[in-house]
């Protein structure tokens, strides 16, 4: 992805994935980065999920990052859900 705003690194959850940009009248994929990490890194007091869209794939949205604070309870509420929908896929696919 060309200019980036979100730092990309080995550290980085997911550097790569697809990525889909629904809006009034338009429907756009491109590749993404989805991150979860920590406001600081020695104290920190919530956790952040972060996503950027390739902007070289798309028309129709300005180049941008979304960022969502998550206390580590809401953190935790988020992990179980994709535990919980990520075993209905395994059991699909089986």
């Amino acid at each position: 992805m060309v200019d980036r705003i979100l730092k990309v690194n080995a550290y980085t959850t997911f550097d790569l994935l697809d990525g889909k940009v629904e809006g009034h009248g338009f429907d756009e994929e491109a590749y993404a980065v989805l991150n979860a990490t920590t406001d600081d890194r020695d104290d920190p007091d919530h956790v952040e999920l972060q996503l950027e869209m390739d902007n070289t794939q798309l028309d129709e949205v300005e180049p941008h990052a979304d960022k969502v604070t998550l206390s580590a309870e809401q953190a935790r509420e988020l992990a179980a859900d994709l535990e919980k929908y990520a075993d209905r896929v395994d059991a699909a696919e089986e």
